[in-house]
This record gives C-alpha cells, structure tokens and sequence, in this order.
C-alpha cells in the first residue's frame, strides 16, 4: 500500500484561550457558557472569517485558526482584544471573559483537517506567555508585519518554553489603545462614513412652574439617549447642549459650533391637568423647518407621558432626519456624495420593491462600501437588497446570492456587533432558514439596541406571529405604526397576518385590504379571511386572483415557503384556504 505523505506548508498559527475559565465555570456555569457562546457568535467568528482565517479546533474555551497571511492573523487577534476590552468595559471583573492569544509563523503538517508541528506548539507556547487582554508573538510574525498595522511590540527577549529546545525570541503587541488616548480600533475608524449629526437643545418650560422644569430636562435628555441608539446618526451630547438651557441662540450659530446638520427645538407647557410638548426639527444649512408637531396628554403618571412622548419623537425624527437628509443627497452632484448618502439611497430604493430599484440600491450600496469598507451599515444594507432579490428571485443564481447574503452579515457584525440593523437583518436571514431560535435572540438583540426602530418593533411582531403568539405579535406591529406614521405598506400585510391566525377574519380583510397591490400571498391570505367568515363570493374572486398571478398554485408548495413554528398555524391556515377552493 502506498503511504500517504503529510503535506507541509508554511502557515500563520493562531492559537486563544480565555483566561481563568474554570474559575469562571465554577462561579457561574450557566452564565459562562451563555458568554461564551454570545462572544463567539457575534464577535470571534465573524472576525476571523471577515480575515480569511480557518478555524482548525475548539476545546471549551480554547480556539486553534490558521490563516495564509500573518498580517490578517495579528489584525484579527487585535481586533478580538479591542473589541472584547469595550464589551467589559461595563462588566464585573470576576465576571470578565478576558482572551490571550498567541500567533506564530511557522511550518506545519496538515493532516485530516488538523494541524501538528513545531509551528502549532510554539503558538500555543506564546498564548500562555500572554497576559489576560493581550497578545504574543513570535519575532517571526514581528518582522513580517514590520509597519503595516498601526500596532507597537514589546521585546519580551528570548523564552524558554517547555518541550522546545531552542529559545523562542517573543514580542507583546502594543495595542492602539495604549499608543494614544483613543479607544477606537484603527480597523473601524478609518474612512468614517458622513453620518447626520443632530443637538437636540433643552426644552423650553413655558409653564413658569418648576416641576414641569424637570419634566422639561427629563424629556430632553431622554430624546438625546434614544437618539443616540441610531448609530446611523451623530448625537451631541446632553453635557453640550445644556451649556445653551434658558439662553436664546440661533439655529446656524448652535449648528457651527456643533458642526451639526439639524437642531431640535421644543417646549413644554403645562394647563390644568394637560401637558403640551410642541417640538421642531431644522435644517441647519438652510435655516428651514423640515418637520413640527404637538403632542397633548393628561398628566396622569408624568414619568409614563414622559415615556409616550420620547418614543414617539424620536420615532418620527429620525425618518424625518433621513427624509431630509436624502433631500440634500439629490441636491448635490453624485460625485460628492459620501457613504451615508449613498446608503440612505440604497434604503429608499429598496423600500420600493421593484426589480430596477433593487439593482440600483444594490449599486449605491457597493459604492457605499468602496468610500468606507469599514461602514458596518453599509454591509448590512447589502445583505438586506441582496435578501430582497433572494426572496423575489430577481438574482441570476440563488444560492450564490443567498451566500452571499451571509457573508455581507458576517462582515457586518464583525464591524459592529452593536448595530441594531445587523441584528434585525440576521433575524430576517434566519427566519428564513426556520432557525426560529436564532432569529428570535438577534430580534431580542435588536430589539434591546433600539426599541424605537419601527422596522425593528414590526419584525418583532412578525416575528412573534411566525411562533405562535399572534396576539403579541398585533400589538407589536400596532405599536410599529404609531411609532412611524408614514409606515411602508407591507407592514398591513405583517398586521394582517397577525389577525388572521388570531382568528379576527374581519380584521385580517380591513388589514390586507389596505394593500393598494396585492401580491399571490395578499390574495391567498383574503381568500382564506373571506372563506372563513362564509363570503363564498370574496373567497373565489381572491382564489382566482391567486391562480391568475401564480398559474401552478398548489396549497401545499406555498404553504412551504411560509415559517410558521407551530403545526396548528400551518393546519389553520390550510384550512381556510382549502374552504376557499384553492387547489391542495
């Protein structure tokens, strides 16, 4: 017989383990692992295949990558540990997943898609040299990288390690953190997309009375947090724009000194036992009012009025903000416009659901990505327009698109595991696939990032529909339109749904009615509505608008393409389409 010889190659070894877990185990098995699982879902992983690594084995807490460049192993091990020290920023030191990791250069055997070799034991060697939070490496990989990455080393001098003869020479990577006073990893704050800066100043109390005075503040300050939960817009901070309370300055002299695009205004004024917030939005570079509004509430539980009315302004400022923003994009020359425009161009011709916007939001979208590659919404968009064509079959090859798909999200959520948008699009992603589990924890994730997202809160109640929970899942889509009155009508075919498997027919009609053009699944969802509540006549009109659009209809292939969880919504829903004469 004739032996196989190992192959041998040249390769980068990235070897990690997290620091004290067994202590942690011990302390709090549950919670651990629940980490754990959270940092490698939605930070290691997508990191090392946003940078060509291949993960070659997994021991608990423990990780073996190769990559076929050093350069990518050291930028995603600097990656991890920037990332990974901001999300413990607000945790309690016992409680911190810390990671070291050591990279090497060196040869290696593969065999039976695992790795051995000196190369391997060297790294493992400088993963254990590593203190908790950084890095080691060997001279090798240092004088490989040379200055191609903003990152110092420290000579650690030559090691002996156990089981290796000669000295090892080692080098602890200085992180950019410890180069200068910033906290931004240099891989995200390169090329930073133009994003719509906004200072909301304090509300004016016109009551004269000091308890709306702190009513007054109250609100202001919860408006600059929500809005800060967009991370597609730049909010001055409360700190900032308090300098200004009580004083009476212009809109453009505010916008300077902020170097803002718009400014909030509002009052409060207080009579009898009614509160009325009034505020304005303003374009700053015009001077021009783009959007005002009054709200009246009885001053039953001010704290909870208190709550009504932020969400229910921030909701409205920020389509506001991007309405007028996409104004300014169509006034200048395309060649000025920078990433966010291009985005938020992107955004507007993928809510119109036609095939030539689609590959023209798809255009914006990869232009955005060539102005700031780094531009974690941007990639998340992508995926979104690509998950349109997916859905509606508009791509040349399906599977490529849908891999595609996610790839753009992986690289997303490497960039920013922080941003709401990449979160609700994996949901979407996932529901698709009917990983109702993984679509549910990125929705929750979304959802925690920003609950004033009215596609974030619509999802939600789709989502919850598609589990069985209906009647939730109307009062989440209801609360989605209240937050976004100029909602996109879709979000009729989402409450239609709801009311439909909650047994409200009537409802499910007026909702689905409200579709101005009604696609195969808007009939299909009447036809089964109208059977139900016995309008023999509505329930053929609609079954025959569903042959009409879908010629080869059959219940049982549609019923396929939908995500219900639970047999009994997919048995309710049969049932009425089967009363209503479609084919089985």
């Amino acid at each position: 017989m004739k032996q196989t010889v190992p192959e041998r190659r040249l390769a980068a070894v990235f070897a990690a383990d997290v620091v004290g877990f067994s202590r942690l185990m011990e302390a709090d098995e549950i919670g651990t692992l629940a980490r754990l699982k959270s940092n490698r879902m939605e930070l290691i992983d997508p990191v090392i295949a946003k940078n060509r690594g291949r993960i070659i084995k997994t021991t608990g807490d423990g990780l073996l990558v190769e990559f076929q460049s050093v350069t990518q192993a050291l930028q995603c091990a600097a990656e991890i540990q920037l990332r990974m020290a901001r999300r413990n920023v607000e945790v309690p030191a016992a409680r911190a997943l810390q990671y070291r990791i050591g990279i090497n250069l060196g040869d290696v055997i593969f065999e039976q898609n695992d790795i051995f070799g000196d190369g391997v034991n060297v790294a493992a060697r400088l993963e254990a040299l590593a203190l908790p939070g950084e890095i080691c490496v060997s001279a090798a990989v240092r004088d490989q990288v040379g200055d191609r990455l903003d990152l110092g080393f420290e000579d650690l001098g030559e090691q002996r390690f156990k089981n290796i003869t000669r000295p090892i020479r080692a080098f602890r990577v200085i992180l950019p953190g410890e180069l200068s006073s910033s906290t931004e990893s240099p891989f995200e704050a390169s090329k930073p997309a133009h994003k719509p800066a906004i200072a909301v100043l304090p509300f004016a109390n016109m009551s004269g009375e000091s308890e709306q005075e702190f009513f007054a503040d109250g609100l202001t300050e919860d408006i600059i947090t929500e809005l800060s939960r967009f991370r597609d817009l730049l909010v001055i901070s409360r700190s900032s724009v308090f300098v200004h309370k009580g004083k009476a300055v212009a809109v453009q002299e505010i916008a300077k000194e902020f170097g803002v695009d718009y400014v909030v205004e509002g009052s409060v004024r207080k009579a009898g036992n009614r509160v009325r917030v009034t505020v304005q939005l303003v374009d700053a570079e015009s001077d021009t009012h783009v959007w005002a509004d009054r709200y009246d509430r009885e001053l039953a539980d001010i704290f909870a009025i208190q709550d009504e009315i932020t969400s229910a302004i921030v909701s409205t400022l920020r389509g506001r903000v991007e309405a007028a923003s996409q104004d300014r994009a169509k006034r200048k020359p395309t060649e000025s416009m920078a990433a966010y425009e291009c985005v938020l161009a992107g955004k507007v011709l993928h809510h119109w659901s036609l095939p030539d916007a689609n590959r023209e939001a798809l255009q914006m979208l990869e232009r955005a990505i060539n102005l700031d590659p780094e531009y974690a919404h941007a990639h998340a968009w992508r995926a979104c327009v690509l998950g349109q064509s997916w859905v509606y079959g508009w791509c040349e090859n399906r599977q490529t698109t849908w891999d595609e798909v996610g790839r753009e999200l992986q690289i997303a959520l490497s960039l920013d595991e922080n941003d709401a948008d990449v979160h609700r699009i994996l949901a979407a992603v996932h529901l698709v696939s009917d990983n109702h589990d993984k679509a549910l924890y990125h929705q929750e994730r979304a959802l925690t990032l920003n609950p004033n997202n009215d596609l974030i809160v619509v999802q939600h109640g789709e989502i919850l529909t598609w589990l069985g929970r209906p009647e939730e899942g109307i009062e989440w889509i209801k609360k989605a339109m209240r937050l976004n009155p100029y909602h996109p009508e879709r979000f009729w075919g989402h409450l239609g749904r709801a009311f439909y498997l909650a047994g409200d027919y009537p409802q499910a009609i007026a909702a689905f009615s409200r579709i101005t053009t009604p696609d195969c699944a808007t009939h299909a969802f009447l036809a089964a509505a109208s059977a139900k509540i016995g309008n023999k006549t509505a329930a053929a009109a609609h079954a025959r608008e569903v042959l009409n659009l879908q010629p080869g209809f059959s219940i049982g292939a549609y019923l396929k393409t939908l995500h219900y969880q639970q047999d009994r919504d997919r048995q309710h829903h049969r049932e009425g389409l089967e009363k209503a004469g479609l084919p089985p």
